[in-house]
């Protein structure tokens, strides 16, 4: 299997910069994708801004008490892990690895051509 090979772009100086919302949410956009920030025990994962079932804006929804991000419009909850639907409907969310380094709040968006050239 092939290794996922990233582009890291930084988000923000610091995890208080990033203005989250009282739900440990908010949206950015970084290299021409959008995406939702959340921040769960002290962990910051990423994730697509808008819900794939119906296109909800995932910043308004929260995060549940196992770490799922729930969509504020039919209450879909997706893993911030995997991407998975864990409600049971069948979507699946893309996910974004985030990192804090001591210079930043880094987001790691997929580089395909890196992944399909075998670099």
């Amino acid at each position: 299997m092939l290794e996922k090979k990233y582009t890291w772009h930084k988000l923000a100086e610091s995890r208080e910069a990033l203005q989250l919302s009282a739900a440990g949410l908010a949206e950015v956009e970084i290299a021409g994708k959008k995406i939702c920030i959340a921040l769960h025990h002290e962990s910051l994962s990423g994730c697509a801004a808008k819900c794939p079932h119906a296109g909800a804006s995932l910043s308004e929804g929260y995060i549940d008490a196992l770490g799922n991000i729930v969509c504020p419009l039919h209450r879909y909850k997706f893993s911030l892990k995997q991407g998975r639907n864990t409600s049971g409907e069948g979507y699946f969310l893309k996910v974004y690895p985030v990192q804090q380094r001591p210079d930043g709040v880094f987001v790691g968006i997929e580089d395909n051509n890196l992944r399909n050239s075998g670099k």
